[in-house]
Parts: structure tokens; C-alpha cells; sequence
């Protein structure tokens, strides 16, 4: 399973559809989770789950990697988030943001200390989508990033090796593949979260949730 932030706008079906334009071919994750507006003015999706395309098929997401059997071997999530914020409270793209949804963290990350809050919301969906689909797909998210985590701290989403070739089957981050990218980033309630999974002695049962398809 892998952790994406869209370093985009919040509304998942938006998300969505511009997957299904995109002219570079099937470029997508099966799941995206809606967030908050930077404006401050549109929380209708924060925290909705939206299904892009059935449970079985396959999304490129990860870009160059060291396993490409990880493109149809593995589940994507994206959670809507902006990145990074710079020091004018804008987006990279030029959006002012609300000061309640940036966040600074204790030390950067990827260049860059300041960056656009998850939400509570999307935090505890996540966690549940996440239970949802280790159960599903019988896949231990202890494993990876959360072992990381609790050995390294926010240092557990940087560059990994072993996440990089495959060698690893659990739970990562595109930030763990990648050193180029930067989804997803260390917040302290995400790390918390993360956290939270590996003191489960085992993982509950999470059948449902409340998944909207598109």
C-alpha cells in the first residue's frame, strides 16, 4: 500500500476526472480522499473516500522505481493536500491559504518547514481506509513506514531502499520511493496516526467504509 498527497485542489471527483484526461495513459490510485478548500471556504469533502476505478485494477503511481511489478502489485491512496506552503502563506501555485490549514513542522522536510495541514478528518479516514483495505487485501501496514516511523521518527518517510525495490511488503510513502517527491510529509497528527497501527496487537476487522465510487 502507498501514501499519496495530490498537491492539488480538494475536491476528489475533480481529481478524478482530470485522471481521465490525462493524455500520458493510466495514471491514477484506487483511492482519493477529499480535503479542505486553502480558501477556507469548502469543507463538503473533507474526508470523503471516493473509489476511482474497481477493486483489482491497477494504477501507475509510483513513476520510476526500482520494482515496476509494484505498479500492479499494489493499492494507492490520494489525499487531496496543496504540499507545500511558501513564506507569503501561498500555494506553489500562487493560492493565498488560510493560516488555520498550514502547519510548520519541527525541522524541514524535502526543502520545505511549512506545508498544508491534513485535516483531522482526513487523518481519521485515512486510518480507517487503511484498516479497510489491510483487511481486504491481507496486507500488514505494520510493516514499512510505521516501523520506520516508530524507530526514526519523521525521518521514517525519507528515501528507503528496501521500499524502493520492493523488498518490503507493507505499508510506504512516495517519499520512500522517491527523492524527488514530496507526498507525503511528516505531519505530527499523521505521525500519531501511523503510530497508533503498530501498538494494535492485531488489526481490527474494518469491513466497511464509507466509500463513494465516481
Amino acid at each position: 500500500m502507498f501514501l499519496h498527497h495530490t498537491a492539488g485542489w480538494h475536491n476528489p471527483y475533480n481529481v478524478i476526472s482530470q485522471w481521465g484526461r490525462d493524455k500520458r495513459g493510466a495514471v491514477a490510485t484506487e483511492f482519493v480522499l477529499g480535503g479542505q478548500s486553502v480558501k477556507g471556504n469548502d469543507n463538503k469533502y473533507d474526508g470523503e473516500i471516493v473509489q476511482a476505478f474497481p477493486e483489482g485494477a491497477y494504477g501507475w503511481h509510483l513513476g520510476e522505481n526500482g520494482s515496476q511489478h509494484m505498479h500492479t502489485h499494489s493499492v494507492g491512496i490520494e489525499v487531496c493536500n496543496f504540499s507545500y506552503i511558501n513564506d507569503k502563506n501561498q500555494t506553489y501555485a500562487g493560492t493565498n491559504v488560510v493560516d488555520s490549514q498550514i502547519v510548520t513542522l519541527a525541522k524541514p522536510f524535502r526543502g520545505h518547514q511549512r506545508w498544508y495541514r491534513y485535516s483531522d478528518a482526513q487523518i481519521e479516514s485515512l486510518r480507517q481506509l487503511i484498516l479497510y483495505i489491510a483487511n481486504r487485501d491481507n496486507i500488514d501496514v505494520r510493516k514499512g513506514l510505521v516501523e520506520e516511523v516508530r524507530a526514526k521518527g519523521a525521518a521514517g518517510f525519507e528515501f528507503n531502499s528496501d521500499a524502493f525495490y520492493g523488498k518490503i511488503k507493507g505499508m510506504w510513502t512516495h517519499t520512500n520511493t522517491r527523492k524527488d517527491k514530496s507526498d507525503m510529509f511528516p505531519q505530527q497528527e499523521l505521525l500519531d496516526m501511523l503510530l497508533s497501527l503498530y501498538d494494535l496487537l492485531f488489526l481490527p476487522n474494518v469491513s466497511h467504509v464509507v466509500v463513494k465510487g465516481h
